[in-house]
């Protein structure tokens, strides 16, 4: 059984793996909160049910209520396995787990969240009780897609060595996101996330202003719409006057990225901290040089200086900076894009990725703890 907060961000992010444990023959169900998404869950051969999970964690009676409703949840549908996803299933169904005595456990940390980017308070050391707990199953994998998380929760005690399991990112179908040539005309730069403003949207419009005064003939693209479920979200006035100020030309909601990322030269991605983005992957797969920053998942998804730069955190001027350079550098640009599909061959590849999550499985199985000792 499958937990995550959203049934889209599922079938965005974790779809593959259902559908090889499905192809194997296992029964697959899937835990989330009601959405327009469900529907196409069910087509596709899943059992679904509804979480009473919300986005925010502002309301402790609910936030009991959404641990008790997983509780009850395990303790009735009895999974061999469960898979949670994204911080509060990993949290609550963590928890939930222990309780109900589920035989096995993974739990993806697919980034620690806002708590781990500033300094540490009382929230933060809640939240990492609340790891410790919810991380303390005798039979689990914890898996991690950067190194700083992974040594973030082990200096705090709340995973052991032995459960640890690196996985960088939730894959890509290279087939679906091919590389092709860069197109002609002027040099396109795209951004391609949710609007909120730790992705980093916000440095991303102002060196697309630094751009345009610079006189550098730059193209700047912005894909995704603001997120209202989420406090650090943009407003849609906010986006309003960018469209209205001209310096990026908002796209909206993009579900084409293979095709959006071959109409542009240059990814870029300033975020403030990530597990390692999807975005990022796709873009070395689509052949692309990427302007990223210097934080935690970020660094994790290229190889700096190699396919990709990395810039300073919350700097628009040294994101402006790099993305006329590579504008101005159609070599170097070409060079980093084949040298981030080699990457993406060798490390992101959703086979590979599918693979390792299924030997996760069975080794956490409890057909395999039920087997006899050689």
């Amino acid at each position: 059984m499958y937990v995550v907060n959203n049934p889209a961000f599922f079938l965005s992010h974790r779809l593959p793996l259902a559908q090889a444990a499905l192809a194997r023959g296992d029964e697959v169900h899937l835990a989330t909160m009601p959405g327009a998404s469900v529907p196409e869950v069910l087509a596709l051969g899943l059992v679904h049910h509804s979480l009473p999970m919300t986005r925010s964690g502002g309301n402790p009676l609910q936030e009991l209520r959404t641990l008790g409703s997983i509780w009850r949840l395990f303790r009735r549908v009895k999974p061999d396995i469960v898979h949670l996803v994204t911080i509060k299933p990993v949290l609550y169904g963590g928890i939930a787990a222990r309780l109900a005595g589920v035989p096995g456990m993974v739990a993806a940390i697919s980034g620690l969240g806002f708590l781990f980017m500033g300094k540490s308070g009382w929230k933060r050391r809640i939240a990492l009780q609340l790891y410790r707990c919810a991380l303390g199953h005798r039979n689990s994998r914890v898996i991690f897609q950067n190194e700083e998380d992974r040594d973030a929760l082990l200096q705090a005690g709340a995973v052991r060595p032995a459960q640890v399991v690196m996985i960088r990112g939730s894959g890509v179908d290279l087939q679906r996101y091919p590389a092709l040539p860069e197109p002609d005309g002027p040099v396109r730069v795209v951004m391609a996330a949710r609007l909120l403003r730790d992705k980093g949207v916000e440095e991303y419009v102002a060196a697309a202003r630094q751009s345009a005064a610079a006189g550098a003939g730059v193209q700047w693209l912005l894909a995704g719409q603001p997120d209202p479920g989420n406090p650090a979200s943009v407003t849609e006035d906010d986006v309003a006057g960018w469209r209205a100020e001209g310096a990026v030309e908002v796209l909206g909601e993009r579900h084409d990225i293979a095709a959006l990322y071959a109409s542009a030269h240059i990814v870029a991605l300033p975020s403030y901290r990530e597990g390692l983005p999807k975005s990022l992957v796709e873009a070395a797969a689509c052949g692309r040089a990427v302007v990223t920053t210097d934080v935690a998942g970020c660094r994790d998804a290229i190889t700096p200086g190699v396919t990709g730069v990395l810039v300073p955190v919350k700097d628009a001027a040294a994101l402006a900076r790099a993305v006329m350079e590579l504008a101005h550098d159609a070599e170097q640009r070409r060079e980093m894009g084949r040298q981030g599909r080699l990457l993406a061959e060798a490390e992101f590849d959703i086979r590979k990725i599918v693979q390792m999550h299924l030997a996760i499985y069975d080794a956490v199985s409890p057909r395999q703890l039920a087997a006899p000792a050689a």
